[in-house]
Formats: C-alpha cells, sequence, structure tokens
C-alpha cells in the first residue's frame, strides 16, 4: 500500500510528526517497533510530561547547548508558544511552574498520550505497532518507501525518521536510525552521553549517599583550571558520584573535557552561591562569637548541612569541638573557601544507555531547518533526537522534538517531487 508520508518512530518526535503530516492533508504510516506507542513521553518530567519551556526564542536557544543555533529554522514554523497552543486546543490544560516549564494540570503524562493517539485516530493515521523497519527504501535518487524486518514493504515518497537516539534503550531507542541516514549518504557525529549523571572516585562522596542540596552552583573546569560551564539547581550524592538537576547540565561538558585527554576533570561546589566570600567567612565568625563555649560543629549547624559538617572541618584543619577561643583564623578563611568552592573530581559519566539524552547524530549541516528535509536524500526527513541537537532538561528536549517533528511533518506532506 502506497502512503504519502512514512514515519518511523512512535516517540514524541514521530507522534507529532505523524499528526502534523495529517494536519497538511497526507495519508500518513506511523511505524513504531515496540508495543505500544509514546513509551519516552510518558517517562518525560518524572512521568508528569513537561510539554515545553515558556522562556522566549533567545533563552531556548541558549537552553539548547547542542548546535542550538539550528533552532532558529524549526522555531519560525512551530515554536514553543505553538506547542502550547497546540496542546490547549486538543484539551490538554497547562500550568507553568519555575524555570519555565509546562506541564499539563492532570500532573499526568497519559493524558498528553491519550490526547495525542485521539487527534491521531481523528486524522485517520494508520498506526502498526511491533513493526520494525530494516531498511528506509532509496530509489533513483530519492525515498521510495521501507522494507519491513520480517518482510514486506510499504511505498512513499516521503519517509520521517523519528527514532531517538541510544538513551533509554528500554524505550525502543536503540540508534536504528544512524545506519538509515548512513545509507542516504549522511554523516553522524560522534555520538556521547548528554543529560547524564556523573561519576567521581572521591572517598567521601560514598559517605553523603542520599544527601540532597538545594540551590547550589557547580563547575566545571579545564586542565588549566579555567571555567568552562557553571549551572546553578539542585544535586545529590550517590554510591558512584552526583546527580540532580545541575550535574546533568554539567555532564556533556565533563563528557567533552575528558576527551581532550587525561584521567578526571575537576568540579567545584558552591554551596552558599548567593553570598561572597567575604560574607561566608564573617557569618561564619559571627555564628562562633555569638556561642563561645559551644563547640564549633554544633555552632554552624543549620548553616552547614549537618552530614557535611565532618568533611568540610577536616578538610579546612578545623577540629569539630573546637570553640571560639581557639579559633584560629588560618582554618577559618579556608573553610569559607571551601563552601564556595569545594573540589569533585570528576572520573566520568554513566553511559550513553543510561544518560537522559544522546549527544552527537545526524550532522545538522545536512539538513535543512526550516523544513527538516535531507540535503542529500529527496523525500527523507529527520526529528528529534536521531539529529546532533540536544538541550538541558526542563522541557527543552521535548520543544525540539515537537518542533521539529512538527516541521518534518508539515514538510513531508507538502513535499513536491
Amino acid at each position: 500500500m502506497k502512503y504519502d508520508c512514512i514515519v518511523i518512530g512512535g516517540g514524541p518526535s514521530g507522534l507529532m510528526a505523524a499528526i502534523s503530516a495529517g494536519l497538511h492533508g497526507a495519508k500518513v504510516l506511523l511505524l513504531e517497533k515496540g508495543d505500544k506507542l509514546g513509551r519516552k513521553l510518558l517517562i518525560s518530567g518524572g512521568g508528569r510530561c513537561n510539554v515545553t519551556n515558556n522562556k522566549d526564542t533567545d533563552e531556548l536557544i541558549k537552553h539548547i547547548p547542542g548546535n542550538g543555533r539550528f533552532m532558529h529554522g524549526p522555531f519560525s514554523v512551530f515554536d514553543n508558544r505553538d506547542i502550547i497552543s497546540f496542546f490547549e486546543n486538543l484539551g490538554i490544560k497547562l500550568k507553568e511552574e519555575d524555570r519555565g516549564r509546562m506541564f499539563p494540570v492532570s500532573d499526568k503524562a497519559k493524558s498528553v498520550l491519550d490526547a495525542l493517539l485521539r487527534k491521531m485516530d481523528e486524522l485517520d493515521i494508520t498506526i502498526k505497532t511491533t513493526t520494525p523497519v530494516a531498511h528506509v527504501r532509496y530509489e533513483d535518487g530519492h525515498v521510495a518507501g521501507v522494507q519491513l524486518r520480517g518482510g514486506g514493504s510499504f511505498d512513499s515518497k516521503s519517509v520521517i525518521i523519528a527514532v531517538g537516539g541510544m538513551s533509554v534503550p528500554k524505550t525502543g531507542s536503540t540508534g536504528d536510525g544512524y545506519a538509515w541516514a548512513r545509507e542516504a549518504g549522511h554523516t553522524i557525529t560522534e555520538l556521547y552521553p548528554t543529560e547524564v549523571p556523573i561519576k567521581s572516585k572521591e572517598l567521601w562522596i560514598r559517605d553523603l549517599q542520599g544527601l540532597s542540596l538545594r540551590q547550589i552552583v557547580l563547575t566545571v573546569l579545564n586542565a588549566k583550571g579555567k571555567k568552562v560551564i557553571e549551572h546553578e539547581g539542585d544535586m545529590i550524592f550517590t554510591h558512584f558520584g552526583i546527580s540532580g538537576p545541575a550535574v546533568l547540565r554539567c555532564s556533556q561538558f565533563v563528557v567533552k573535557e575528558l576527551k581532550k585527554g587525561g584521567n578526571t576533570v575537576q568540579m567545584l561546589l558552591d554551596l552558599l552561591p548567593d553570598k561572597r566570600l567575604d560574607e561566608v567567612q564573617n557569618e561564619l565568625y559571627k555564628l562562633a562569637e555569638n556561642e563561645p563555649k559551644k563547640a564549633f560543629k554544633n555552632v554552624i549547624k543549620g548553616y552547614i548541612p549537618e552530614r557535611m559538617i565532618p568533611l568540610y572541618l577536616s578538610k579546612a584543619g578545623l577540629q569539630e569541638d573546637t570553640t571560639f577561643a581557639n579559633l584560629p583564623k588560618k582554618p577559618l578563611t579556608e573553610l569559607a573557601g571551601l563552601l564556595k568552592a569545594l573540589p569533585i573530581a570528576a572520573t566520568g559519566t554513566l553511559s550513553i544507555e543510561e544518560a537522559f539524552i544522546t549527544g552527537g547524530g545526524v550532522h545538522l549541516k545536512e539538513v535543512t531547518p526550516s523544513t527538516m528535509q535531507s540535503k542529500l536524500m529527496p523525500g527523507l526527513f529527520f526529528c528529534g533526537e536521531v539529529l546532533d541537537l540536544h538541550g538541558y532538561t526542563g522541557g527543552f528536549n521535548i520543544t525540539v522534538a515537537f518542533s521539529t517533528g512538527y516541521v518534518a511533518g508539515k514538510s513531508a506532506a507538502e513535499l513536491e517531487l
């Protein structure tokens, strides 16, 4: 059977691509190798589906560190404001939370998926699950359709590859799209984990396992000790290192620095980012001065997370039972410095399969940003994580998925060969 457009992949970008193509008059077939659609969408935003972010375009681009400038093209057609309107028109009421994150009022990703599936049914889009694709068919220099892994094929003048990267493989993202892109002549840039927990062999981290910190700042340094990036947010100590939003945002920079050589990358933890170093030092002194008979470890409870007090005092060379009368000035200065910049030696990250997002992918110079069509193979389109595009957590990756998906679907439907 012949279709106007075949979409491969039932994740966020694929679902949006299929709907967009249907909205623009195409007869659409969606193929998904798994038995269910929307697996990654259902786990996004902690199961609540952070459908987009409400920041303005320039801020969105800043939060897409993996080639974000490319998104000016897709956003000119379908941006985050359009995403918000799209879901509200589907009957999904949205609410804005901290940092511009947009969630369904229901707080359930399933409500978002159900609305997308209803729209696909309304548009009479053909859906085939447990239908893995073996190859995209190319004939006479353009797309001809797809060949299925179990035999059989479908014809189409346009195919949209929306199969994701290699992260979270339980959702079906196992890197299938890279081979199909290569067969069309495309370059695949080096793949690496992004938005992923960071590993460290610091022995003291194990003692702090499970401890969460709020509103800290993490900095990644290069081999010369210069700042590469810093991110503010929350973090947590784990049995292998550190995780949490601020850590995930720093992770790709740790990966890139490690690729330059060396076994570790230096990071700095600022526990009190809203205070200057001299303020911290003065406050520590005042705390001790106000309770001169108390052991210093008890004086600073509440100022420093209690589980971290032994670590900080040990590194600063301060005895836990020191009182104000015996409080040496140099170690106090050292303690203040550590509170503003505690060194953490990062040894790497978890694997690409354990990452939230895959860095690298189909080279963007080979894709037209305003249409998402291949520059090398007419009728071939890409969207979502299969591309060399990635953002931070907080609604930015799914914004890329929905935007590029919509543009790919629209362009595929309007394609004239």
